[in-house]
């Protein structure tokens, strides 16, 4: 089955995902995939810029420089099940922006920090946030199995 918006158990299945892959491209087109924390509101997905070890300042991570050259990015959420009839995905592509302030990184905060107890002590209130504005979110296979 494929669907061309959320239905409400492919919400829920996205919901109740813990991790995602995060698929962003520089100016030239070189690839990058991440591993990422997430929440999906309904309308929009968020993820912040934590406070996990990193080589580089937030700004300077090359998922946030290629968003900031080349806005158009891929979420995957995976469903995965040792019954393969229960396999399944959803594909969120869309565009991206970095927030860091105002009301709206306050509401994603707090929405991470709902989801993810490891936020709830983390000191993410100043951090960068990445925003997907979705334009298209396919699933295929078992959404909410």
């Amino acid at each position: 089955m494929i669907l061309e918006w959320p239905s409400p158990s492919q919400k829920e299945a996205i919901n109740r995902a813990r991790v995602a892959h995060l698929a962003t491209a520089d100016a030239a087109a070189d690839p990058h995939v991440i591993p990422v924390c997430f929440v999906y509101d309904g309308l929009s997905v968020y993820s912040v810029v934590d406070q996990k070890p990193k080589r580089v300042e937030a700004m300077e991570l090359r998922r946030v420089r290629n968003i900031l050259m080349n806005p158009q990015v891929a979420l995957v959420v995976d469903q995965y099940n040792e019954d393969w009839t229960a396999l399944g995905y959803t594909l969120i592509k869309g565009r991206a922006e970095i927030l860091s302030n105002g009301a709206e990184i306050l509401v994603a905060i707090r929405l991470l920090r709902e989801k993810y107890t490891q936020y709830q002590t983390m000191d993410i209130d100043d951090s960068p946030v990445i925003k997907i504005h979705p334009s298209r979110i396919i699933g295929w296979g078992r959404p909410g199995q």
